[in-house]
């Protein structure tokens, strides 16, 4: 329910407990009154440096997330959003479907996911032929390729950052994601997605944007885009890309 901070929206965002750049970039795209709350979805072993553990933290956080939901509904939010993007992508487009059904039947509450959110936005920028940077393992990247896939997009190139650890992602500077974008970019490529929520691309993307003249999607902007016109809210914000900023 909406508060007198919140007086527009209530957000309730899930986040795994080792991710650090979701509530500060949330923050960075802030509109008055929508305001949003963390819960942290506990990771025991963030390992992520092989396939094998990298499935193992989706394993940690699908036992956990309940919990987490639990937590943030005790502020009574009127909307979540998921701050993680691996686990919206798992199993493709049906294996995003469940993740989304089975949070807005536990929680009541409908929930914006990484992966729609990406969906959504290029559809709204017409883009049919991509490519994807993400932090990921090859398990990782094979089931975002599948997700986009099976939605009708051309992937070009998937470029996984292979990070080892799941903290490690919010290391990984502006040099290594700037040589990330040249080297996925394409003049037959209609847009770059970037994904893995604790992947620091916000600013980055919109700078990238307007050098390269087509669109880069940065998974929190579009999220946080998603979320906010998911519920009417239409302001636009400079500095994070063009899907907040013209649409």
């Amino acid at each position: 329910m909406t508060d007198v901070l919140g007086y527009r929206a209530v957000f309730g965002v899930l986040v795994p407990s080792t991710n650090t750049v979701v509530e500060p970039d949330f923050y960075r795209m802030a509109v008055p009154g929508v305001t949003a709350h963390t819960s942290r979805i506990h990771i025991r072993d963030q390992n992520i440096g092989s396939d094998t553990n990298f499935e193992n933290l989706l394993v940690q956080v699908r036992q956990e997330i309940e919990a987490a939901v639990t937590r943030v509904l005790t502020c009574e939010p009127d909307f979540l959003v998921m701050g993680m993007s691996a686990e919206t992508f798992w199993g493709g487009v049906e294996g995003n479907k469940r993740f989304t059904e089975h949070i807005e039947r536990f929680s009541g509450k409908k929930i914006a996911t990484g992966a729609d959110a990406c969906h959504r936005a290029l559809q709204v920028f017409g883009a049919k032929r991509i490519s994807v940077i993400t932090p990921y393992q090859k398990v990782g990247d094979e089931n975002v390729e599948r997700f986009f896939t099976e939605l009708g997009y051309s992937v070009k190139t998937v470029k996984g950052l292979r990070c080892p650890t799941a903290v490690s992602i919010a290391r990984v500077d502006e040099d290594t994601l700037r040589k990330a974008i040249d080297e996925v970019n394409d003049t037959d490529v209609d847009a770059i997605v970037q994904v893995g929520t604790n992947l620091s691309m916000v600013g980055l993307a919109d700078k990238a944007e307007q050098e390269l003249g087509k669109p880069v999607i940065a998974i929190n902007a579009a999220t946080w885009w998603h979320a906010l016109r998911t519920n009417n809210i239409t302001d636009q914000i400079t500095g994070a890309g063009s899907l907040l900023r013209e649409h």
